[in-house]
Order: structure tokens, then C-alpha cells, then sequence
């Protein structure tokens, strides 16, 4: 391989550098577990579930800040996490959506389909919390939350 084919396979990304090395077709984000590309049931995009997420925080910002705080902002924002956990837990957990979610089209299901279980649930909330595993991603733009919990993020 010469300089020019290294840099353009670094330049496309790694999944093209893979294609070109394997001769394999990787497909759309969701393939792998049976959804459709496109429409109600797709993969939620990724930047529509960073949306969601910020509007939940802002709303468990608020609620701590005026509830919770006592008016302290560090205060408030050690209370927001907890208000976020309680809130991803309730609603992830009873009926799949959070707020944010909720605004903008997305709903956590399990990958066999259906509702996800509250301990499941349980578990991608707790993983949510921590923060790290919620950025390290999959070729489905799942995190490692939503891997774990056996759940994704899909259009409504």
C-alpha cells in the first residue's frame, strides 16, 4: 500500500478502511438487529438523542434548582443527577421515553422487540449516570448503556 491509499483510507474514516481491507459491506445502523433504515423503527440519530438528552438535563437542572438546592449551584447540579437518574429510571423504565425524548421522536425499546424490562432499564440508567460508557459507541451508534441493557434507541 503506498502513502496515498493509507492516508485516503485514514482521510474516509474507519469503516470505509475496514470495507477496503475485509472487501465487506458493513450496511446501514441497524441492520445487524433487524430494523428498518429508515422511518418509524429506524435507529435514532445521533445527534436528535444528544438533543433529547440536554433537554432532560435542563429540565433536571430546573427541577433541582428550585426544589432541591436550596440555591446553591453546585448544589443544584449534584441534585440534577440524581433527578435525572430517578427520572430516566421512572419513565425508561414504565414507558420507554423521557421528556426529551419524547419531544423529539425517540423511544428506548429492547432489541427483541417490545418494552424494555424495568431491570434493564435499571441497569442502562445506571450506566447512563456514570457517563463514560454512554459515549463509547458501537457500528449501530448504540452506547455501551444501551449494549449492555440490551436496548436501543429508535424512531417513533
Amino acid at each position: 500500500m503506498d502513502k496515498r491509499q493509507a492516508i485516503g483510507s485514514w482521510l474516509s474514516g474507519p469503516q470505509a478502511a475496514a470495507e477496503e481491507l475485509m472487501g465487506a459491506d458493513f450496511g446501514y445502523r441497524g441492520e445487524r438487529l433487524g430494523l428498518p433504515k429508515e422511518g418509524p423503527g429506524s435507529i435514532a440519530p445521533v445527534g436528535r438523542r444528544i438533543v433529547a438528552v440536554f433537554i432532560d438535563w435542563m429540565l433536571c437542572l430546573l427541577i433541582a434548582y428550585g426544589l432541591l438546592s436550596g440555591g446553591g449551584p453546585t448544589s443544584a447540579g449534584n441534585w440534577a443527577l440524581v433527578v435525572f437518574g430517578l427520572m430516566s429510571l421512572l419513565l425508561v423504565g414504565t414507558l420507554g421515553v423521557t421528556p426529551g425524548k419524547r419531544l423529539l421522536g425517540l423511544r428506548v425499546v429492547s432489541v427483541h422487540g417490545g418494552r424494555l424490562t424495568f431491570p434493564r432499564a435499571a441497569l442502562r440508567t445506571l450506566l447512563l449516570v456514570l457517563f463514560i460508557p454512554a459515549v463509547v459507541w458501537d457500528r449501530d451508534s448504540r452506547g455501551l448503556h444501551d449494549r449492555f441493557a440490551q436496548a436501543v434507541q429508535v424512531r417513533m
